[in-house]
């Protein structure tokens, strides 16, 4: 049976709650991130700020692996009181342009051209100095490297962040892949889920004991086991 991998990478198939946890990110940040924000400006005018990311589906729908994608790469962004979303939107819409891709994040072409062209605009439009572009700048493309991109561009595999706080180059021994076990985070080279595992684990399963079972090493399960739990 042929895969779509086209329509396994554009359909639903996270919760905001889910996405939130596998990227180690505050629920409502996601959100915002998707479906943008409406406020009060000080004269109590509602306003509306456009979302930085483009769902692939209806919001109740939640996101598909090309937004959990996205949602990963913005997420190497600073969030405080200097750069803020719409300054971020600004800077994504000038990369937009550039780029000439309405999705550029989803591309492999973020990672080689993107990244300067969109740090750059951010430090103009947010008055942030050279160095610290250079730090965001960083961070970005350590999430980047963390994307396996297909031979079209576009991205095929994430290896998630397991430990919080987490900013560069991770460990790799888990990956989120829309072929296998519905997309959902899974030991590389086993289809075996790390909810099934971490389920095991508070059932009284030893973590050597789930090493043996699925031949990987103890430190594997580990990191299974913080994708899931933490």
């Amino acid at each position: 049976m042929r895969i779509d991998l086209d329509l396994l990478r554009r359909t639903p198939a996270y919760s905001f709650a889910e996405a939130a946890h596998y990227l180690g990110v505050p629920k409502a940040t996601l959100r915002a991130w998707c479906v943008g924000q409406t406020y009060a400006d000080r004269r109590g005018i509602r306003k509306t700020l456009r979302p930085l990311i483009r769902l692939d589906g209806a919001p109740s729908e939640g996101l598909s692996f090309l937004n959990l994608v996205e949602s990963h790469v913005v997420a190497a962004i600073p969030r405080d009181h200097v750069i803020q979303l719409p300054t971020m939107r600004r800077a994504l819409d000038y990369v937009v342009k550039r780029i000439e891709n309405a999705r550029p994040i989803a591309t492999a072409r973020f990672g080689t051209h993107g990244v300067d062209l969109f740090v750059a605009e951010l430090g103009r439009l947010a008055s942030v100095n050279r160095d610290a572009q250079a730090r965001i700048a960083e961070r970005v493309r350590g999430h980047v490297d963390l994307v396996e991109w297909d031979d079209g561009g576009l991205p095929i595999r994430l290896y998630p962040f397991t430990r919080r706080g987490e900013s560069g180059h991770a460990p790799m021994p888990i990956v989120i892949d829309p072929r296998v076990a519905f997309g959902r985070p899974v030991i590389v080279g086993r289809a075996v889920p790390t909810a099934v595992l971490a389920d095991r684990f508070k059932a009284g399963d030893r973590l050597n004991d789930l090493a043996r079972d699925h031949d990987v090493p103890p430190e594997a399960i580990e990191e299974a086991l913080r994708c899931q739990l933490n």
